[in-house]
């Protein structure tokens, strides 16, 4: 994952929270206060997690396929690339479970509301 895509996830990310606490978004010019009537971004939040995770596995594919191709004896394959990409791998993949953690203990929290 590039810094570009880490800093379009934030910006979504950021985008999500300002939408959830009912804030317009003045840094990317859109309102996202979902009031009706407007003409407000539709966020899809499923397609955007589908995507990270989508993300994710192609990092951790890629940085797999880099380590064989490493120990296989690849002259052009180089140590240094391989574990920056194993590590970046690594980092995302536990990102992704921490937000997953979050979304779970979200969901949990609301479920045990009493109406």
């Amino acid at each position: 994952m590039s810094s570009l895509q880490i800093q379009q996830v934030l910006a979504e990310m950021r985008a999500l929270q300002a939408r959830a606490s009912g804030v317009a978004d003045v840094g990317a010019g859109v309102q996202l206060t979902g009031a009706p009537g407007t003409d407000a971004q539709q966020v899809d939040f499923a397609s955007l997690l589908k995507g990270t995770v989508d993300n994710i596995a192609t990092m951790q594919n890629q940085a797999t396929s880099l380590a064989q191709a490493y120990e296989t004896g690849d002259k052009s394959v180089d140590l240094t690339k391989v574990m920056l990409e194993v590590q970046k791998a690594g980092l995302a993949f536990r990102a992704m479970t921490e937000v997953r953690n979050k979304l779970v203990d979200a969901y949990q929290q609301v479920m045990n509301m009493s109406v």
